[in-house]
Formats: C-alpha cells, sequence, structure tokens
C-alpha cells in the first residue's frame, strides 16, 4: 500500500485532530495543520517538532466556513510540503436544539461547519488528488449518523449523515478510473473524549480516552478501508442495531 506521508488535518487545534497529529507525527508524516486557534496550532506544531525532529509540520489559521480561505489554504499547504498525500477531514461543530424550539441559529452553524465547509474541504482535496493521480481523502463522520438522532443531536446526526454519503458519492465517481491511487475513507467514531463532548454523561459508560481513540483513527485510515466504526468494538455491532432498531430502541442506545 502506498505510503501517504503529508497529512493535512483540519480542526488540529484540539480533541481528535490533535490526537491524530501526535500519532501521525510519531509515525513519521509530515503535517499540516489548520484551525481558528492558531496559538494550540503553534503549540502542537512546537510539542511535535520537539519529539520528531525529522519531520515537517506547518500550521495555517482557518476557518472552515470561509470557503475561500479553504482553498486559498490548501493550496498554501500543498506548496509548503510539496502535494498532500492524505487530507483529514475532521473540523467540525456539535452545537444545537431540538428542531422547533428556536435554536436554528445554533442549526444553521451546525450544519454550515459540518457539511457545507466540510463539501469545501472535499473540493480543494479531490481537485489535488485529481491533479496527481493519487491521494486519501478521509471523512470523520459520527456513530450518530446511522439513524436520525433526538432533540439538540438532530442536525449533528444530519450533518454526519450526509457526509457520509458526499464520501460514497465522491468513491463513486473513481469506480472505473484508470490508472490512479485515490482512495475515499469514511469514519465513524463512537464516544471518543474530547472537547466537542466533555460533560456528557449519558455518553460515559462507552467513552473512550482520546488517545485510544485516535489510535484506532489512525489505524482504520492506514488500513485504508472503505469505511469503519471506531473503536470497532462495541460500535461495529452497536452500529447494526442503531441501523435497524426501532427508533424508540434507538432513543434509549443514545
Amino acid at each position: 500500500m502506498t505510503r501517504r506521508t503529508n497529512v493535512l488535518i483540519t480542526g488540529a487545534s484540539s480533541g481528535l485532530g490533535a490526537g491524530m497529529a501526535r500519532i501521525l507525527a510519531a509515525k513519521g508524516h509530515s503535517l499540516a495543520l489548520t484551525a481558528r486557534r492558531v496559538d494550540r496550532l503553534e503549540a502542537l506544531r512546537d510539542e511535535l517538532l520537539a519529539d520528531h525532529p525529522d519531520i515537517q509540520v506547518v500550521v495555517h489559521a482557518l476557518d472552515v466556513t470561509d470557503h475561500d480561505q479553504v482553498f486559498t489554504v490548501f493550496r498554501q499547504a500543498i506548496a509548503d510540503l510539496g502535494g498532500l498525500d492524505r487530507v483529514v477531514v475532521n473540523a467540525g461543530l456539535g452545537k444545537g436544539g431540538r428542531i422547533g424550539t428556536g435554536r436554528f441559529e445554533a442549526n444553521r452553524q451546525t450544519a454550515e461547519t459540518n457539511f457545507v465547509a466540510a463539501l469545501a474541504q472535499c473540493e480543494a482535496a479531490m481537485e489535488h488528488f485529481y491533479e496527481r493521480q493519487a491521494g486519501h481523502l478521509v471523512l470523520i463522520s459520527s456513530m450518530s449518523a446511522m439513524r436520525g438522532m433526538p432533540s439538540s443531536m438532530a442536525t449533528y446526526a444530519a450533518t454526519k449523515a450526509g457526509l457520509a454519503h458526499l464520501a460514497e458519492g465522491i468513491r463513486s465517481d473513481l469506480i472505473g478510473r484508470k490508472g490512479h491511487d485515490i482512495a475515499v475513507t469514511t469514519l465513524y467514531p463512537g464516544y471518543i473524549a474530547s472537547e466537542m463532548n466533555e460533560g456528557i454523561e449519558q455518553e460515559a459508560r462507552l467513552m473512550v480516552d482520546t488517545e485510544t481513540g485516535c489510535r484506532a483513527l489512525v489505524k482504520a485510515m492506514d488500513r485504508e478501508v472503505v469505511d469503519a466504526a471506531v473503536p470497532a468494538w462495541p460500535w461495529a455491532p452497536l452500529g447494526q442495531v442503531m441501523k435497524h432498531a426501532p427508533l424508540s430502541v434507538v432513543r434509549r442506545l443514545v
């Protein structure tokens, strides 16, 4: 399997993005890290270079909802590293409210960040990969994409389901296309400790720590699987239950 040396990660200033960056750096990958919080990115860059002086790490301020900036930053990262081998579409937002309770603005922001901004990231990445005829696009979805979710998770889950279908559409375009080394992976994290979900008590019984979860994510992406529930246990079997169980049962699971 082709080694994907240079990796760009969006939303890399904390949580899963920063966790994956640490693991990839330890494996010898050079990194382009983007997020809105540049101070955190710079601290992470300094940490990674101190621990792994043989790799290259560049950082760029990026608000993924600024679509023009997405294309500008991706092109700069390509120039910085001499090309990108893998792009991890990770930046996301988890706020929202039950539909019909006056939380439209929060739901809109979540929809724009998690889906429309992800569309821009996919466009920028695939333009580069088509040009090079090589690359690996990784989209971080969620186990909540398996079904419609209740209350404050409704919009979030819908965006993650949309993201998974977007990945499948891109993958479909590659079928029958000869002479390329382009792969598309969709990852469905379960409950992995991060800033986004800290304080959510009902999830604690199935929560894994950030490092464990991120190691599982990187392992799956390194295998370049089509899709995977992460960690596989218990989320692979639970995902099948979520897909087929009555909605009343799904509500109790989440």
